[in-house]
């Protein structure tokens, strides 16, 4: 979640939100954000119903600046009564902070991501791709920020998809947290989709959170609901 510097936000993420946040994990630290999604989406006579349990991303931190990125998960998927089970492609990408101050309530990042051609046959997009977002964050409030996120995605055919979306959060006491959410892209750089989400967060403790979150289609017909955590591993400094 893209709050940063609200008092019940101490763990920073990049779930459960389409806003990636525009902070780093930290020198040293790993940060493990797993779980699960279930979806639905029509597209005329189409259907499509999608599991995604678990969806894990892995955040390791080379330096303050600077993080490494790994996303991995088990997909299920069935599209119009065909049934596909498997693991996702994998990706593997990188976040550096652009600009984070102590004196300043705005922080900016910059996040990329290569998509590879892993994963299982049957759901395998068989094409190099990219994702790759710039994420600004502004502190309103002690307890209120505004996050947002513009991007271009490339999935080895076609013009790519611009990005974008908007979260405005508010830390309703030291644990929990809440948001909501337009969020989009111009598919192909012609076709315009839009949706909104919601949801929340609660800080078990200082190195655990908790999240739900679920969404719906503006545009076109599309909703899902999720669970997850996410975990801090904080590296000794005393080593």
């Amino acid at each position: 979640m893209f709050l940063v510097n609200l008092a019940s936000a101490q763990i920073i993420t990049d779930r459960p939100d389409q806003t990636e946040s525009s902070s780093t994990v930290g020198s040293g630290n790993l940060q493990i954000e797993s779980g699960l999604l279930i979806g639905y989406e029509r597209s005329g006579q189409n259907t499509l119903r999608q599991i995604l349990a678990p969806t894990n991303l892995f955040r390791y931190g080379l330096n303050n600046n600077i993080e490494i990125r790994l996303l991995s998960q088990f997909e299920s998927v069935d599209i119009s009564g065909i049934s596909s089970d498997g693991i996702s492609d994998l990706e593997i990408g990188t976040k550096f902070q652009i600009l984070k101050k102590e004196t300043c309530k705005t922080e900016i990042a910059f996040l990329s991501h290569i998509i590879l051609p892993t994963g299982t046959v049957s759901l395998t997009n068989d094409e190099v791709g990219t994702i790759n977002k710039l994420s600004i964050s502004h502190e309103l409030n002690g307890n209120m920020a505004i996050g947002y996120n513009v991007g271009y995605d490339y999935f080895g055919e076609g013009s790519g998809d611009l990005t974008y979306s908007l979260a405005l959060g508010f830390g309703v006491n030291d644990k929990v947290g809440i948001y909501i959410e337009p969020y989009g892209r111009l598919e192909d750089l012609s076709e315009y989709v839009s949706n909104i989400d919601a949801g929340m967060t609660y800080l078990a403790n200082k190195n655990m959170q908790f999240d739900f979150s679920f969404g719906t289609g503006i545009t076109h017909t599309m909703n899902y609901i999720s669970l997850g955590f996410s975990w801090l591993i904080i590296r000794d400094k005393r080593l």
